[in-house]
């Protein structure tokens, strides 16, 4: 069966109207946030407890384990079911920005303030939002978030490993990777094949070497990432790179 007629087929039963009860739920992801090229996407889905049943029966899960196919066309049905969708492309500039300490204490930090801002576009409560948390504090990154917000009637849960624990934050999960891998694909149309942009990828590694021998380095490179400064260090003599 389709995705599609697995959505008109629940739809159809009845057991979940679109009316069906008072409380929505959210999620929230990132993808790219390991690379040391291209941009971090965070994404937020929200849905009813009819569009949580659909994120089920459909079957999200953690992006990392699904094909690109299968992203793309689960990415489709997800923003049918959705009530809301909103996301956020973090450009490398503003990542080293964080990293360095500058408009953030650290990237958590500036992740959270992502996170706080993608919660107070909300338009539908009550709500419960649940975080996949990047720091190991879940306690900590919940109390940065709630520090960011502007708001205060939406309730947080803030968990590791969240993307495998609730379809909606896989949905926010699938989202978030589907922005990310059209915008790298943009991204090597413009600047040439550079592999993954993951600092293990010997192709992007080689592509930071071939760059950095050009002198000029691209908007597209994480300069804080320790991969590309020890690249940086290996440069021949005489080089001025300009980062």
């Amino acid at each position: 069966m389709r995705v599609e007629d697995k959505i008109k087929a629940v739809d159809g039963d009845g057991i979940y109207p679109s009316s069906c009860g008072k409380m929505f739920i959210a999620g929230i992801d990132e993808a790219g946030r390991g690379p040391v090229i291209g941009p971090m996407v965070v994404a937020l889905v929200l849905v009813d407890e009819n569009g949580e049943f659909l994120l089920k029966r459909i079957g999200v899960k953690d992006s990392k384990t699904l094909s690109k196919m299968q992203r793309l066309r689960l990415s489709k049905s997800i923003q049918v079911i959705c009530r809301q969708v909103i996301v956020e492309v973090v450009q490398p500039s503003e990542i080293d920005s964080a990293v360095y300490g500058r408009a953030a204490k650290n990237l958590n930090d500036l992740e959270a303030r992502i996170a706080a801002r993608l919660i107070d576009k909300i338009t539908f409560t009550p709500c419960n939002v649940y975080v996949d948390s990047p720091d190991v504090n879940t306690i900590r990154y919940r109390n940065t978030i709630m520090k960011y917000l502007s708001r205060d009637d939406i309730e947080i849960i803030v968990e590791n490993d969240a993307d495998k624990t609730y379809p909606v934050v896989s949905a926010a999960s699938i989202i978030a990777k589907v922005k990310r891998d059209s915008i790298i694909e943009e991204l090597k149309k413009v600047y040439g094949d550079f592999g993954s942009g993951y600092p293990s990828d010997p192709k992007t590694r080689a592509f930071l070497r071939n760059i950095i021998k050009g002198r000029r380095i691209p908007p597209i490179v994480r300069r804080s990432w320790k991969t590309f400064r020890n690249i940086v260090k290996q440069k021949p003599s005489g080089y001025n790179v300009v980062i």
